[in-house]
């Protein structure tokens, strides 16, 4: 495994590895890895020639330099989960190799307007813009590739989605399942801010996911129903949610009437003492969920079919 720091370097490498060839799976993470991302690792290994692992805490999309400090930083760890998932290349920039007049902003900055405006685009303010921003640069470095990115970011899977058609990018997006802990949280590298009562808490962002399923099951005829349902199902006095919504899966946009429930997205967001967190699933029951543990189960399946 060839750990690379520099853009060019990483650039050289993958242009060498297409020239031969090999197709490119690339694996855009902040660090702090855990199966989620082992769950991305593999599938990418199961699909391309070349894996290329990125770690870099992207400053531009952290409103709050505090939130920035406290992010997890693991590299050695990392560098041991990237090596044992079968990663070929880990791009590890500096943010003066990504940003050069850092902490003067780059003058060049990407936005994604539709799917960015609501939801964490309206409660984190240039959150979206400094995703768009590192994604482009990422794609940019790594050349014509797959790129995988776990659906618990439901929201920023969107955005890079439409980034990529809007830009006419060389890029195929491949979004890979949720991998949850046996509890039903959604696996992040933010879990470990976590107190144990907070993190017992959290729990209720998965439960009122399922309660807004249930409501689906049950008939729901509108959105609006579903939302009711999962805010119903949110309330812990840990936990102090922001939104729960029911949307349109492509637009983002809220879902009115409930017309045709497989093209539904459940979005929660909420702040868990100092830690915000996020989750999402289909409105249908049993959809895009792998229990954490499972992801070694998942590198078996993918390393069959590959």
């Amino acid at each position: 495994m060839d750990v690379v720091e520099s853009a060019v370097g990483c650039r050289a490498e993958l242009d060498r590895a297409r020239a031969a060839g090999r197709v490119v799976g690339l694996v855009p993470t902040m660090g702090a890895l855990h199966d989620g991302h082992v769950s991305l690792m593999a599938r990418a290994r199961a699909e391309c020639d070349v894996v290329a692992v990125s770690i870099f805490v992207n400053p531009l999309q952290f409103g709050d330099p505090e939130d920035m400090a406290r992010y997890p930083r693991t590299l050695e760890r990392d560098l041991f989960v990237c090596a044992e998932a079968g990663a070929d290349v880990v791009f590890v920039p500096a943010v003066s190799e990504m940003y050069p007049a850092w902490p003067a902003p780059p003058a060049t900055t990407v936005s994604v307007h539709g799917v960015s405006d609501r939801w964490e685009g309206a409660s984190r303010p240039g959150h979206f813009d400094g995703v768009a921003t590192v994604v482009s640069k990422l794609f940019s470095i790594a050349g014509p590739c797959r790129a995988y990115f776990g659906l618990k970011d439901f929201q920023q899977l969107a955005v890079v989605r439409r980034m990529v058609l809007d830009l006419s990018l060389p890029v195929e997006v491949v979004g890979c399942p949720i991998v949850r802990e046996a509890d039903g949280l959604a696996l992040s590298s933010r879990n470990v801010r976590l107190s144990g009562a907070e993190r017992q808490a959290a729990t209720v962002l998965s439960r009122a996911l399922a309660a807004g399923r249930n409501a689906v099951e049950a008939g729901a005829t509108c959105g609006a129903a579903v939302g009711r349902a999962m805010r119903a199902a949110a309330d812990e006095p840990l936990v102090r949610l922001d939104y729960a919504v029911a949307v349109d899966a492509d637009s983002l946009e809220e879902t009115g009437a409930m017309d045709d429930p497989s093209v539904v997205r459940l979005l929660i967001a909420a702040q868990v003492g100092s830690v915000r967190l996020i989750d999402n699933s289909a409105a249908l029951e049993g959809a895009f969920d792998v229990p954490a543990g499972a992801a070694a189960a998942v590198v078996r399946q993918l390393e069959r079919i590959g």
